[in-house]
């Protein structure tokens, strides 16, 4: 497998952003960055992000989880961030972010994770979840969703799985803005271009439309729909935090509701946020994320 590692100097200056990169060395030999902060007894929020971003999306979010006396884990998938890009978009898939994933929360010996996912973070979060559930104490799910076969894809979903597979152009930054409420400045839009410096770095990104299961012979959805199976049984809490101005998923939550048990008198709300919800509302959804944690501890 053919891998790019982004130059350090490509993430130098961000702001909001001071958090040091560790590293795990994963099959396949990639690495993954991530950021982990904070107690190392402490109760750990994992947050994981989706497409076409990377850890800095939670910038907003990690600094107040943190000032509670939580642990951070924030990773940047493989593909992007400061994560090893494969070049070649045959080299992704899902049952493979799946692993990674997987793999690095057993080199941490996370257990009793509090989830925040959102986007492609959601894919890979909850079916790491449906298939594991015990290894989560609660899940908070933004704008995200576990496909498996419950629902078409939409058009809007196929013009941008088209647009991502021949776009001559993927100008990531300019994307992130789109999908957000706010205006983003142009030191943030840098800081969602940064991880790619040329074409070559992009394959996970054009890659992860491709990879969503929409048909029931997509190699992904067995796993998706004993994952979901699994999810329809969890009944730790389980809370749902949406930008309601999110034209693809802004209404995604309420089969989320419906199916998950945990989610019943959850104190779920759509919020005044668009897809990037954390770009929107970061301080506010860190404030529900530590009020779940606090309000459902049993130590």
């Amino acid at each position: 497998m053919d891998t790019l590692r982004t130059p350090e100097h490509r993430f130098s200056g961000l702001d909001d952003f001071p958090w040091v990169p560790r590293y795990a060395d994963l099959d396949h030999g990639v690495r993954m960055a991530y950021v982990d902060e904070g107690p190392r007894d402490a109760p750990v929020v994992l947050m994981l992000h989706g497409e076409p971003t990377w850890g800095y999306l939670y910038r907003h979010m990690i600094g107040p989880v943190l000032d509670a006396g939580l642990r951070v884990v924030v990773p940047d998938l493989i593909g992007f961030g400061r994560s090893d890009k494969p070049t070649a978009i045959a080299d992704y898939s899902y049952a493979r972010h799946v692993d990674w994933v997987t793999e690095l929360l057993d080199q941490l010996a996370l257990d009793e994770i509090t989830l925040f996912c959102q986007d492609w973070g959601s894919l890979i979060g909850l079916r790491i979840a449906g298939l594991a559930p015990g290894r989560f104490a609660r899940i908070v799910v933004g704008n995200g969703f576990l496909p498996a076969g419950q629902v078409a894809p939409t058009m809007a979903f196929r013009g941008w799985r088209a647009f991502a597979r021949f776009s001559p152009v993927f100008p990531v930054g300019r994307i992130v803005a789109t999908g957000s409420a706010r205006r983003l400045t142009r030191a943030e839009r840098a800081a969602y271009d940064a991880p790619f410096p040329d074409r070559r770095y992009l394959a996970g990104a054009r890659a992860f439309p491709l990879l969503v299961p929409t048909t029931s012979d997509d190699p992904a959805m067995p796993a998706n729909e004993a994952a979901w199976a699994g999810l329809g049984a969890y009944e730790r809490p389980f809370l749902t935090l949406f930008g309601r101005r999110d034209p693809i998923l802004g209404k995604g939550d309420a089969p989320l509701q419906a199916h998950v048990p945990g989610a019943a008198g959850q104190p779920h709300a759509r919020l005044d946020g668009s897809h990037f919800v954390q770009e929107d509302c970061g301080p506010e959804l860190a404030r529900r994320v530590v009020d779940l944690v606090r309000t459902t501890s049993t130590s």
